[in-house]
């Protein structure tokens, strides 16, 4: 009897041993592929056994059960990732399991440009091929009621940047955090602000600094583009600036700014109407609002493109019409 139960413990560990011996080999072999490169996403809440099962009809060459039981014995079947993963020729079983239990994931990136209106925000995250376009139907209201914001219009409320995320994330989460870091800034150069702007809150200081970012042909001449602004706000002078007519006449504008177009009077236009318009005209950069907050000192009323994408600047009306005459004289002046 004792030799019985001798032999078949001896069993038992033969068959262990080769068990452990072919999980080894198993977890060491490198992994078949459909092509070079597979693309996979594993969705938040999947276990490990849905998440071997997702991989292996994916293209990637694993045993879904072997390698759920492989997670299992080395401890991290309950500690893989969400996300996008790409997994590339000559990858092993183990290491895809380090792979997702260490949650490295494939990054999409998505930049989204200063000067940039919403409208184009918006065709750019819901045609990004990396990105779930769940914003996609939704009215202004229901996205801003989404990412949180207690704003009333979405224009100009999100930072420009480069914004990587997880493949198959959603657009509104990247807006969100557009949103949150365009906040960010804003409070941080509103607390920075020169007492002396005529700005009465942060949401003004936004609606000039996307001015100022729509004006500016080149860096050096930002902060005098903000000086004419802030002397005419002070004065009570209309702005007078074609970006604001422009993005009023929203998307039938055919490039070519007439005169009706500067008679016509529409919220945005401040040809027409004293003070700021009542949204903001595109996204405004980190260099803008700093601008629009801290302009330059000066006593500059007027500037004119010279065509190089540099400004003339002028302190009077004689001055800016002598400025018109040389440099831009069938119009865009200021």
């Amino acid at each position: 009897m004792k030799r019985l139960i001798l032999r078949l413990f001896l069993l038992l560990l033969v068959l262990a041993a080769l068990a452990a011996g072919s999980i080894a080999w198993y977890a060491h072999r490198p992994l078949a592929l459909q092509g070079e490169t597979v693309d996979f996403t594993v969705p938040r809440g999947v276990g490990m056994r849905q998440a071997a099962t997702l991989i292996e009809s994916a293209g990637v060459g694993v045993d879904a059960r072997l390698l759920t039981l492989l997670a299992r014995i080395t401890g991290r079947a309950t500690s893989i990732k969400a996300g996008s993963y790409e997994v590339h020729a000559g990858l092993t079983p183990w290491q895809l399991i380090l792979k997702l239990s260490s949650g490295d994931v494939t990054m999409g990136e998505l930049l989204l440009v200063e000067g940039w209106t919403f409208r184009q925000v918006r065709q750019a995250l819901e045609s990004h091929p990396d990105l779930e376009p769940d914003s996609a139907g939704l009215s202004d209201a229901e996205i801003l009621a989404r990412i949180g914001a207690s704003e009333k219009h979405l224009e100009g409320l999100f930072f420009p940047d480069t914004y990587l995320f997880d493949k198959r994330s959603g657009a509104l989460a990247l807006l969100q955090r557009a949103y949150e870091a365009m906040q960010a800034r804003l409070e941080r150069a509103w607390s920075e602000r020169d007492p002396a702007v005529p700005l009465a809150s942060p949401y003004e200081a936004l609606i000039l600094a996307s001015i100022i970012e729509k004006e500016t042909g080149r860096p050096q001449d930002r902060g005098l583009v903000a000086s004419v602004f802030a002397n005419r706000l002070r004065i009570g002078m209309r702005l007078q600036t074609d970006p604001t007519v422009i993005y009023g006449l929203g998307p039938d504008f055919d490039g070519r700014l007439r005169r009706i177009h500067l008679d016509t009077d529409h919220p945005w236009n401040t040809y027409t109407r004293a003070g700021l318009p009542p949204t903001p005209i595109a996204m405004p950069g980190e260099a803008s609002l700093r601008a629009a907050l801290q302009p330059d000192q000066s006593e500059f009323f007027y500037f004119v493109s010279r065509g190089d994408g540099s400004s003339e600047f002028s302190r009077d009306l004689a001055e800016h019409n002598r400025a018109v005459n040389r440099f831009i004289r069938n119009g865009g002046s200021r």
